[in-house]
């Protein structure tokens, strides 16, 4: 474990306050929802604890969604700012719309269409010529090779991103922001973690990485750097919070907005685009996946954070998450950027009830919550 965090090289802002040693913030993904449901929640704890800034830890580990999250703060972007950019929608502070995300890659799709054209003049020409050794399966396994790596480019949203560090003035270089930031992703050929902002990674610009990080499969391809590609690191670990205490930390807030939701089949709870229903299948297939995934990675993090505990007895943590009866945020596809306004408050609520219950590792370290 490393014994302290290193000063980053850049100088500090004009008015951003010195971070305060040995704390570190870990922001889980989620979507653009989990996103928003991070702003809410730090706006929240900005508001009622007294000298808490969320721009003031040392080090700051942005995980997918969370990435961009981390990446502004560690920019020095006070989280109150993006809270009422991204909850006031004239306001261009932050301008994020639909279409940085969702653009296809033409270049890829081409090579999908001629790889599919390709397969079918084969299966076809195979089904004429040796109809008796025809096998269906066989030749859709084939087919399915030539799917696209992802539905969706994340190139519009890496121009976004440096287009905004460039206008506030924020570095796009790791060993330039005033913060320590570090970024988990997947190497997609390796199957491992690698750590954007710290050693053979410490190159790579901070847009770059953040999408790296973002990039969810199967919705997003995966991004190239250099001579890898790279995607969401969500399928290793949870939170990576490992990296926070290797880094030197002793304090470390995770917001995770990743849960389940818990629903009792006996009620009418669970809210549906056709009115509220008594079970999560009702919602239909993409939702039951998606309370899998929920599932798996909330059992995860509690087992990631649990160990990590009794590994570091002296490391204090705070888990800022949902209320798993809470469907707010199930209610939404995580890629649902029109709710945003709903989601920041959600966030915003979910963070005052916690200081009502579970301040005690704040207190120590910025003030008593009012």
């Amino acid at each position: 474990m490393s014994p302290s965090i290193p000063p980053p090289s850049a100088q500090r802002p004009p008015g951003l306050t010195p971070a305060r040693p040995g704390t570190a913030l870990v922001l889980g993904g989620g979507g653009i929802t989990g996103a928003l449901y991070e702003l809410g929640c730090l706006a929240a704890l900005e508001d009622h604890v007294p000298g808490f800034l969320a721009t003031d830890f040392e080090l700051y580990v942005g995980t997918s969604a969370g990435a961009t999250v981390a990446a502004c703060l560690a920019g020095a972007v006070p989280a109150r700012r993006m809270y009422r950019a991204l909850l006031d929608p004239h306001d261009d502070f932050f301008p994020l719309e639909r279409r940085h995300f969702f653009r296809f890659d033409t270049t890829e799709w081409r090579r999908v269409v001629a790889s599919a054209v390709g397969a079918v003049r084969r299966a076809t020409m195979h089904m004429v010529t040796e109809p008796q050794a025809f096998d269906l399966w066989q030749e859709l396994d084939r087919f399915y090779d030539s799917l696209p790596a992802g539905i969706f480019d994340l190139g519009a949203y890496e121009s976004f991103l440096s287009g905004f560090f460039a206008r506030r003035g924020i570095s796009d270089r790791f060993e330039d922001l005033p913060r320590r930031l570090l970024v988990p992703a997947a190497d997609l050929d390796e199957g491992a973690r690698v750590v954007f902002g710290a050693g053979r990674h410490a190159h790579v610009p901070v847009s770059r990485a953040v999408c790296a990080s973002s990039a969810l499969p199967v919705l997003f391809a995966p991004v190239q750097v250099g001579a890898r590609d790279y995607v969401d690191a969500g399928a290793g670990r949870a939170a990576h919070a490992d990296l926070a205490l290797r880094w030197g930390a002793d304090f470390v807030l995770i917001i995770n907005p990743v849960v389940p939701v818990r629903n009792d089949p006996s009620g009418v709870s669970v809210p549906t685009g056709h009115g509220p229903r008594s079970r999560v299948r009702d919602k239909g297939l993409l939702w039951v996946y998606e309370q899998a995934l929920r599932t798996a990675f909330h059992a995860r993090l509690g087992a990631e954070v649990a160990g990590l505990r009794e590994r570091v007895p002296h490391a204090t943590f705070g888990l800022l998450e949902p209320d798993l009866h809470d469907a707010t945020l199930f209610m939404h596809s995580p890629m649902n950027f029109g709710a945003r306004r709903t989601i920041l408050r959600h966030g915003y609520d979910t963070a005052v009830a916690w200081l009502r219950a579970e301040a005690e590792p704040l207190r120590a370290r910025f003030g008593e919550p009012v």
